[in-house]
Parts: C-alpha cells; sequence; structure tokens
C-alpha cells in the first residue's frame, strides 16, 4: 500500500511535523527523504530495505556510488541527494563547534561531529580537529588513511600541518572499521609519541577519539590514556 493511503495520522511526513523527527524510526526518516517506494513497496519498504541491506544507516552513508546505485530504485541523482544532507549535518556540527567552542559545545557535539565523518567507513581514517586558544575549530583535517600504525602517521607531518593552521590544540581521531572502539598498544603508543612532538610546538592534544560501530566514540582522554 502506497503511504498516500495509510492513514494520515501513520505518514511519515505528517507524524514529522506533528511529534518532530525524533519520533520517527531511521526507516521512516529514511522513507521521506525518497519520497517514493518501488513497484509493490512503499517507501518505508525500501528504507528498511536499504538500510537492513547495508547493515545501517552509518554504512549506507558511507557506501560508493557503485553499491549504492546497485540498489533498485535507486542511482546517482539520489545518493548525491544523500551525499548533500549528510554533508550539510557535517557542517552545521562544524560551525556549532567553531562558534561555541569545544569546552562549551554539547557534551555529545564532539562525538556526533566524528561519527558523521568517520562511521561505516571500510578503511581506516586519522583525523585532527585543529582549535584555536579558545577551543574553538579552525578546520578538521584527513591526515591518513590505510592501516594505522606508528610507521604509517609520521609525527612529522602532524606538526608541520599543526604550524601551517597556526593551531593551540588538537583533537585527533580514528576509526575501527572492525566495529570494536578498544585501543590497540599501537594506538596508545601512537598517541603517546603525538602528544610529545606536538608539544614541542606548543600545541595541546586534548582526546584522542576511536569511532567504531553503533557504540559512541572512545575517549582516550576519558579513559585516562593521554
Amino acid at each position: 500500500m502506497a503511504i498516500r493511503d495509510w492513514p494520515e495520522d501513520e505518514r511519515p511526513r505528517e507524524r514529522l511535523l506533528a511529534r518532530g523527527a525524533a519520533a520517527l524510526s531511521d526507516a521512516e526518516l529514511l522513507a521521506i527523504f525518497l519520497r517514493v517506494g518501488s513497484k509493490g513497496k512503499s517507501a518505508v519498504d525500501l528504507a528498511r530495505e536499504l538500510i537492513g541491506g547495508f547493515g545501517g544507516l552509518n554504512r549506507m552513508f558511507a557506501s560508493s556510488l557503485a553499491d549504492f546505485s546497485a540498489v533498485p530504485g535507486m542511482g546517482p541523482a539520489k545518493y548525491a541527494q544523500l551525499q548533500a544532507v549528510l554533508e550539510m549535518a557535517r557542517r552545521a556540527l562544524g560551525e556549532s563547534l567553531k562558534e561555541q567552542g569545544l569546552a562549551f559545545a554539547s557534551p555529545g557535539g564532539v562525538r556526533d561531529y566524528l561519527r558523521l565523518h568517520l562511521a561505516g567507513l571500510q578503511h581506516e581514517v586519522f583525523l585532527a580537529l585543529w582549535l584555536d586558544a579558545q577551543n574553538r575549530l579552525i578546520a578538521t583535517e584527513e591526515l591518513f588513511r590505510g592501516t594505522l600504525t606508528q610507521t604509517s602517521v609520521y609525527p612529522r607531518e602532524v606538526v608541520k600541518h599543526a604550524l601551517r593552521h597556526n593551531a593551540a590544540a588538537v583533537v585527533l581521531a580514528h576509526n575501527h572499521p572492525s566495529g570494536v572502539a578498544e585501543p590497540s598498544r599501537a594506538d596508545e603508543l601512537l598517541t603517546s609519541e603525538l602528544k610529545q612532538v606536538l608539544a614541542l610546538v606548543e600545541v595541546r592534544v586534548l582526546d584522542h577519539f576511536i569511532v567504531a560501530g553503533q557504540s559512541p566514540p572512545l575517549s582516550f582522554a576519558e579513559r585516562g590514556l593521554l
């Protein structure tokens, strides 16, 4: 049955307007974005299939154009729209961090920002959030990608980027595609080394987050690993 034939108080768009977006399920929110379903399927049915097929929203957002377009009814236009929505969410959170500073942002703001950048990726990425003296975001920069070890993340390059941005502090982050957020011994050694070399140019390492799966990003500072 098409959504237009549902009772009005059950339609996703009407429910969102009446109760707010937080009241809707992932599939209902995605259905509003999709607008229409496919033959024999409502937009909600199609949304459930998309989320289930990719294994969650994060993996769907991180999918390639080829993988997304392989789903019947999807294609480059929908992929472009989806990526535009995701990028707007990143930028909105980034604006908040720039205006308020990390010290004044909502407790989950930095974690949400990092999950939008890193969750669902199938390869490891190492990010730096460069901050000014008031802990306001200057820039988010992808420094390295691939398998991250002490030998693949070059401290000298990190220092060069810190000086180029005239940063006073940094929040480091990387993802674990395995879905396990626990830091490895290599992660701890790398963090310690970067903290030492950045201190030489008076850049403070405020935290290092690991983003993995659906759980909140793990904080080295909260674990007492800084």
